[in-house]
């Protein structure tokens, strides 16, 4: 089974243009289903043992993670990576279950994270100083990347994806390969420039066109567990709440940009949303709270104070 599996999910990087990162996520579902089956099969399970599996399995299965405390968005990906497996043995294996189509996913409340208190995003560029104060190129890409994210509203994976050579000669915009190859255009605010670009004059390495923007501290590209510590140690050092998160500092610039007018249609194209019903979910954040967060803290509010 392992070997469809793996199948499987180099289909979906291959073919279905997935990430590798996605496409993972989708064989340790179905990995789970196929252990929990084995249990309750009592035996090893075979690509034609697929096609057994009823409703009482699968929503056996689904309890048993309900008993595992995974949360119900885990499990209603867990089932549709199990679908689209089906789906695939089906039309290569010749494996037909109807059951699977009777199971239905369970309910996943929509939840916005919070966005981040407009002194708490003040404060983080002091914090970074004083924790890397023994490095000033560390202070100088931590700065940079949360600029970055608040500033353009980007994916810490979207972020950590950028090349040098995307910013060569301090563009008006970025063109953002986003989920599922969807790709994007961002405007780029003078102050996340000015940021990117006093890091790159301090780096010391990965200086090439090609080479990623973000580097770790041995010169590596920065990988997302990086990034999350940078944004963790900040929130340790100011006592931030656990809602202060690289995502969090992508919700924020969505809502400072709904609170200046920004139409939801246009702030779906810029963040990246497949469905106009995600970018909607904005509508909902108190917007005492957003022009609060926009008036004194983001890079256009600066911007335009100058002008």
């Amino acid at each position: 089974m392992q070997e469809i599996i793996d199948e499987f999910t180099n289909y979906l990087i291959k073919t279905r243009n997935y990430s590798n990162h996605t496409a993972l996520a989708y064989g340790t579902d179905i990995d789970d289903f196929i252990k929990f089956y084995a249990r309750f099969n009592d035996g090893d399970v075979h690509i034609r043992d697929m096609a057994r599996a009823d409703t009482i399995c699968f929503r056996s299965w689904l309890a048993d993670r309900q008993r595992r405390n995974l949360s119900f968005k885990s499990t209603a990906r867990a089932l549709s990576s199990l679908r689209g497996f089906y789906k695939y043995i089906g039309k290569n294996y010749d494996i037909k279950n109807d059951a699977i189509g009777l199971i239905s996913s369970p309910r996943v409340p929509k939840k916005l994270s919070k966005a981040i208190d407009a002194a708490d995003v003040a404060d983080m560029r002091g914090a970074i100083g004083v924790i890397d104060n023994d490095e000033p190129w560390i202070a100088a890409r931590d700065w940079a990347l949360v600029t970055l994210l608040f500033g353009c509203g980007l994916r810490i994976s979207e972020a950590l994806a950028l090349k040098n050579a995307d910013i060569a000669g301090a563009p008006e915009s970025l063109r953002i390969m986003g989920k599922g190859s969807k790709e994007r255009i961002v405007p780029v605010l003078p102050a996340v420039y000015t940021a990117i670009r006093k890091y790159t004059d301090l780096r010391p390495f990965g200086n090439e066109p090609n080479d990623e923007l973000f580097r770790s501290v041995r010169g590596l590209p920065m990988s997302a567990r990086m990034a999350e510590k940078v944004i963790e140690k900040l929130r340790h050092y100011l006592q931030l709440p656990d809602y202060v998160t690289p995502h969090a500092l992508r919700h924020t610039f969505a809502t400072a940009l709904l609170a200046d007018g920004a139409d939801l249609r246009s702030l779906q194209e810029l963040l990246g949303h497949s469905s106009l019903s995600t970018t909607q979910l904005y509508t909902k954040v108190n917007m005492a709270e957003i022009m609060d967060i926009y008036e004194h803290c983001h890079p256009r509010a600066s911007e335009q104070d100058e002008n």
